[in-house]
């Protein structure tokens, strides 16, 4: 099984702005007061553009989909938290917190994503959860290593354990539960998505261990990463806070490795990190300060992995 892939799938915004329906437990949202909310998707969309030609610079296929203006669907520039696409030609849909994220979910996309050559098999639909307000947010709540066969998952109301673990008995995963928290006015509140505190990559592992305050709980998730050879390397909370956790790797050209994050993140950490990483891999950044502060997302959410097969009958 690949841990890293060639190709993901990004959706360009036509109505970015801060999401009122998930600001409720995604506290990295910020209002930019006195900007209207044409500029603020203006901006967004130069930064999506921007990050979009610098993947595809250095080799990485990017399928880019447009939002669409009626569905008014101001988060639809992170589709990682609605569809994964998977290596046996599975894909999975998955319940999401906010009515007006649902929208979201289209099978148009899924229909470009065939008509780029690739292969689906199979559905596996967990949205009809939403009518029991239950929710899991793909591959937001769910890190997953694909080559070990396990899904890492910290619990919040975006993350249900129950369907964590049906999750994992479908698609052949052993679970990784644990809870990760954040400091909000001094108290300590669950993490709403896993892929803010934690990445996997091949050879390393990037992730705020202190967010993570049950002892016993923390213990096990640096066990379960240091037996399957991974390096971790650990960030604080500082550099949570500036979306350090929220990245991914990809290949590029001739299958190099590129750990791809935010300006933000690169900036918040230190020179020791950052040769960390490059041992094992190169860096590739890009601003997003208008999307990290209004939609409380970074450049990992920005991405959905497509690991599915090639269709046969296309070249």
């Amino acid at each position: 099984m690949q841990q890293t892939t060639n190709t993901i799938l990004m959706v360009r915004p036509v109505n970015f702005r801060m999401n009122e329906q998930t600001a409720v437990n995604n506290y990295y949202q910020k209002d930019i007061d006195d900007v209207l909310p044409d500029t603020i998707n203006t901006k967004a969309q130069k930064e999506f553009d921007t990050f979009v030609e610098k993947l595809r610079v250095i080799g990485v296929q990017v399928i880019v989909v447009k939002d669409r203006m009626e569905t008014d669907t101001p988060d639809s520039i992170f589709p990682n938290n609605w569809v994964s696409f998977h290596e046996n030609g599975d894909v999975g849909l998955y319940p999401m917190f906010a009515e007006n994220r649902r929208k979201e979910r289209r099978e148009d996309i899924l229909e470009t994503i065939e008509k780029e050559g690739f292969l689906i098999n199979n559905i596996i639909d967990y949205t009809s959860a939403e009518e029991e307000q239950v929710f899991l947010e793909g591959t937001g709540s769910i890190i997953l290593d694909r080559a070990n066969r396990k899904a890492y998952c910290a619990l919040s109301p975006r993350a249900d354990e129950d369907l964590f673990i049906e999750f994992c008995e479908d698609f052949e995963y052993s679970p990784v539960i644990f809870t990760s928290y954040q400091t909000v006015d001094g108290a300590r509140k669950p993490i709403y998505h896993t892929n803010v505190m934690m990445c996997i990559a091949e050879t390393f592992a990037i992730i705020c261990l202190s967010s993570i305050d049950d002892k016993k709980e923390r213990k096990n998730v640096i066990k379960h990463l240091k037996e399957d050879g991974k390096e971790v390397i650990d960030i604080t909370e500082t550099q949570l806070n500036n979306f350090a956790g929220n990245m991914l790797q990809v290949k590029g050209d001739n299958d190099v490795r590129y750990l791809i994050m935010s300006q933000a993140a690169y900036d918040s950490l230190t020179k020791a990190q950052i040769k960390q990483i490059e041992k094992h891999c190169n860096i590739l950044s890009s601003s997003l300060e208008t999307i990290e502060t209004c939609g409380g997302g970074s450049a990992r959410c920005m991405m959905a992995e497509v690991f599915l097969p090639k269709s046969k009958n296309k070249v």
